[in-house]
This record gives C-alpha cells, sequence and structure tokens, in this order.
C-alpha cells in the first residue's frame, strides 16, 4: 500500500524528472535537437486523437535526453481531392512538406518559430519526425474559444504577421488554428505544413500580407534557386522550389510598394532581431 507520505515523495521525483529532462532539452541547440530527432530510439508511442495525417505522439531517447516527438508518415497525392474548402488539383498531403518548411524555415531565420522536423524511418515508415513544442500553454484555437487575450499584443500581432508571410510563401492550404501553438511566454511556433509547398506561382491570399518584419524581409530576398536546391532537393520538387521563388518575388514586389506609397515604417517592423 502507497501511503501518503510514500505518495508524495514519489510525486516529488515525478516532478523533479519533469524539471530535469525540460532542463537537459532546454540545453540543446537546434542542431543538436536534430540529431536526437534522427538518431534517439523510439521508447513508445500513441495515435494522435486530432488531426488526419494519422500522426504518432512518440517518446524518443538516446539514453541521456528524454522528448516526445510527433511523426507523420502520410505522403499522398490525389488528381482530384474535394473537402469543405472546395476542390482541389493535384492534391498532396505529405510529410516531405513538413520537413521542408522547417529546413525553408531555417533559411529565413524562423527556427524559433518552426520546431526542428526531421526525416526518418519509424515503426517501418519513412516520416516527418518533429520536435514536440516545449512549455506549451495552448493552441491558437484554445486561445480563440477562451478569448484570451495576449499580454503583449504588439507582439503578438508582429508574431501573426510573419505566420501571414511564410504561409502565403509555401501556399500553405491548412493553417488552422490548431496548428499554432504558443508557449508560456506567449511565443507562436507554427506546426503541420503537409499540405503545403503548391505549384501556384501567384500568391494564395495576398490582401493578407500588410506588415514584414525587417529581417526576415532581408531573408527572403536573400533566397535563390542554388541555396533552395541544396537544402530541399530531397523533399521538395524542382516545380515546387521555382513556385516558392516565384512567390517570393511577389511577396518582395509588394511590400516594396507599400513601402514606397506609405514609408517604411508603415511596413517593416524588427521582432526576429529581438530574439537573438
Amino acid at each position: 500500500m502507497i501511503t501518503r507520505r510514500r505518495f508524495g515523495a514519489i510525486f516529488a521525483v515525478g516532478i523533479l524528472a519533469a524539471s530535469l529532462c525540460l532542463a537537459q532539452t532546454a540545453e540543446l541547440n537546434t542542431a543538436q535537437k536534430e540529431e536526437f530527432l534522427l538518431t534517439a530510439k523510439v521508447i513508445k508511442s500513441k495515435t494522435l486523437s486530432e488531426g488526419t495525417t494519422a500522426s504518432l505522439r512518440a517518446t524518443l531517447s538516446d539514453g541521456q535526453v528524454t522528448h516526445d516527438a510527433s511523426v507523420q508518415p502520410i505522403d499522398e497525392f490525389k488528381q482530384v481531392f474535394t473537402s469543405a474548402l472546395g476542390t482541389e488539383f493535384n492534391f498532396k498531403d505529405t510529410y516531405k512538406a513538413n520537413v521542408a518548411a522547417y529546413r525553408l524555415g531555417k533559411m529565413l531565420g524562423l527556427e524559433k518559430m518552426i520546431p526542428p522536423s526531421v526525416e526518418r524511418r519509424v515503426l517501418g515508415n519513412t516520416s516527418a519526425v518533429t520536435w514536440w513544442a516545449d512549455d506549451v500553454l495552448m493552441t491558437e484555437k484554445q486561445r480563440f474559444l477562451t478569448k484570451k487575450q495576449p499580454p503583449n499584443p504588439d507582439n503578438w500581432n508582429r508574431q501573426m504577421f510573419i505566420v501571414r508571410v511564410f504561409d502565403q510563401l509555401i501556399y500553405n492550404m491548412d493553417r488552422n488554428l490548431g496548428n499554432l501553438v504558443i508557449d508560456k511566454s506567449w511565443k507562436v511556433q507554427m506546426i503541420d505544413h503537409t499540405r503545403a509547398f503548391r505549384l501556384h506561382k501567384k500568391l494564395k491570399s495576398p490582401e493578407n500580407l500588410t506588415r514584414c518584419d525587417r529581417k526576415l524581409f532581408t531573408a527572403l530576398q536573400a533566397l535563390d534557386e542554388t541555396g533552395m536546391q541544396r537544402e530541399l532537393s530531397s523533399v521538395l520538387t524542382k516545380g515546387e522550389i521555382n513556385a516558392v521563388l516565384a512567390r517570393r518575388d511577389r511577396m518582395v514586389a509588394l511590400f516594396k510598394g507599400k513601402a514606397a506609397k506609405n514609408g517604411d515604417a508603415s511596413v517593416f517592423y524588427d521582432y526576429l532581431s529581438t530574439l537573438d
């Protein structure tokens, strides 16, 4: 029989273990997290109840660090796909897009807003294995339903502008409110990009592009086909890469036009540089 005192001791040990685990993962840099996701052993997993990609939540351990990851094995193509959003031709829902979004995010300096994601074989399936977001407070869906207001509205809006820019760049077809995760310091992380990187060269919703982080804008302009092929050719086709660059060109022209008309301060702001 477990006495109250013994239960309290067990509970305290559990809290200490969780704290130590969080401290260990907090010390890992991006490259170390990627290596962990690629090499750590899967010690348990369970199917997630939400979403449509047959995702798993897996617990990984390398003997020193233990951390959870999302495992997405989906890799589907349909010539015609009909949903509540309408009919889409050449529909793709693939783990490769999730890995591509992370790699492109790194090129743009967004690695603190997109969890590390790697391509790896898990339980017999090649999948996107993505770092489970740390210190989660809620999703944007939960925030919306509870009408919770961010403590710093300006910083919140700056993050949302970045989300909109990134989603237009990758032509994200599935940015639902559950795919934005908010941590306890009210930092936003973008997750689940399996329905992105369409071949369209026009922007999906250019009206959503009103402002852009200055550091992100510089990184957008620096993207080129050589660098994109080097970083993304294993997970994106040449056509998908060229479509990203075409949308980038439209975005850059749009923001430059707005700045020329209304002044730089009306368009550009500094947020990402404050995270360095």
